[in-house]
């Protein structure tokens, strides 16, 4: 027995850091009192979702490697960062609400006198190893000690491309709050962050930061960043009230119908920043198309086109088949078809949602021509390519490590 457990705390000493660490103690505890967590592992909402890629893994891998696609998952030059200043974000924003898309799904969002850093992600690649995986398709905007005090981060769940390292590890060096998924908060103090300055919530809990609500709510996902995934750590996305704005982040998720209810129950929302990208037939449960990720925010807002959508979740990582571009193009499409304001900020660039927000199609002149498959019953092969007129003037990761990043 004593060479087992030498062996075993052998093994612990052997793991990446960047894999964290598992729930134990009275973390693991709490888990299993869950109403969410049962055999052993968090259920998702809807019955379960297939959380490995469908279909056969000839075809993903023949999808992965073609020359063709492969050149279009990747813009073709630089992505025109906004070249973010402290003096963007220091003045009050003067409606109160103010949204930073900083790529992928990191947002800063000041919010009746408080500022939110969600999913903040400054690494140059999602991975557990600095060598390998998805690497940044465009910088950060800013440097993240550049950004100014935070009072709290919001983490959605334990994915890569979502909970970044050597980003948590600089924060913990601040005082800011971090309110996270039940579990996760056994990554956050083995990279330095102390407990008291953790806010761990099931599905339905809320915690107050200043004058701020913050409320974890459903998702469809799953979780992991080793090389065993148990289901231990929750995925969640959040609704944040203040005085007199409400914003929501949805985090990673399939859609399902508890959209509804989250509205009903903490909207409507001013903001709403949705994940639309990294979406694949061979994995349609854990991840939303544009078209998808409109009907989430037409539920959250109680079935009416109100409120501004902010796509995230797309444009800094390659992480699935589409190509680069096609969630922008989509986007634009599936709300502009219902009528409803969406955003399309290049990263770093701040708006307040209450204002004009940007609309410029900013990616058109570094993508390949899109194929509008969406506006065509034919389907992908019958749809025409088109090219959008010039603008003037990334199998998802779970059980097994995979390097290739969460999609």
């Amino acid at each position: 027995m004593a060479g087992s457990r030498s062996q075993s705390s052998g093994l612990r000493a052997l793991r990446p850091v960047a894999f964290g660490a598992d729930p134990s103690g009275e973390r693991m505890a709490r888990i299993r009192r869950s109403p969410h967590f049962k055999d052993g592992v968090f259920q998702n909402p809807g019955g379960n979702a297939r959380i490995r890629p469908s279909g056969s893994a000839r075809d993903l891998a023949k999808t992965y490697v073609d020359k063709d696609s492969r050149s279009r998952r990747a813009p073709k030059g630089a992505v025109p960062v906004h070249p973010t200043t402290l003096a963007d974000i220091s003045r009050p924003p003067a409606t109160g609400l103010r949204l930073t898309w900083m790529g992928h799904s990191s947002v800063l969002a000041e919010i009746d006198g408080h500022r939110v850093l969600f999913d903040p992600v400054w690494g140059e690649r999602c991975s557990p190893f600095p060598f390998a995986g998805p690497r940044r398709l465009h910088p950060a905007p800013l440097p993240l000690a550049a950004l100014g005090p935070v009072d709290v981060v919001v983490i959605s769940h334990d994915h890569y491309d979502h909970l970044d390292l050597p980003t948590i590890k600089a924060l913990a060096g601040t005082d800011t709050l971090f309110a996270v998924p039940l579990g996760v908060g056994a990554h956050l103090e083995r990279w330095g962050v102390s407990a008291g300055r953790l806010r761990e919530l099931d599905w339905h809990e809320a915690t107050k930061v200043g004058g701020l609500t913050l409320t974890a709510t459903p998702a469809r996902h799953f979780c992991g960043r080793g090389l065993r995934n148990t289901q231990h750590t929750l995925w969640a996305s959040w609704a944040v009230a203040g005085e007199e704005h409400r914003i929501y982040h949805s985090g990673d998720t399939g859609y399902f119908e508890g959209f509804k209810d989250i509205g009903a129950d903490h909207g409507p929302f001013d903001a709403t920043m949705i994940q639309v990208g990294a979406y694949s037939d061979f994995w349609p449960d854990i991840h939303m198309t544009p078209e998808e990720g409109v009907r989430a925010h037409l539920d959250l807002q109680g079935g009416e086109a109100a409120g501004v959508l902010l796509p995230i979740h797309w444009g800094t990582f390659n992480l699935a088949p589409h190509p680069w571009a096609e969630p922008g193009e989509w986007m634009a499409d599936a709300a502009g078809a219902v009528g409803q304001a969406v955003a399309f900020p290049r990263p770093g660039e701040p708006f307040e949602p209450a204002g004009e927000p940007p609309a410029e199609p900013w990616w058109r002149t570094l993508s390949a021509p899109v194929v509008r498959h969406w506006n065509r019953a034919g389907g992908l092969d019958a749809a025409p390519a088109v090219q959008a007129p010039a603008i003037p003037a990334a199998p998802p990761a779970g059980g097994d490590l995979d390097l290739a990043g969460d999609r």
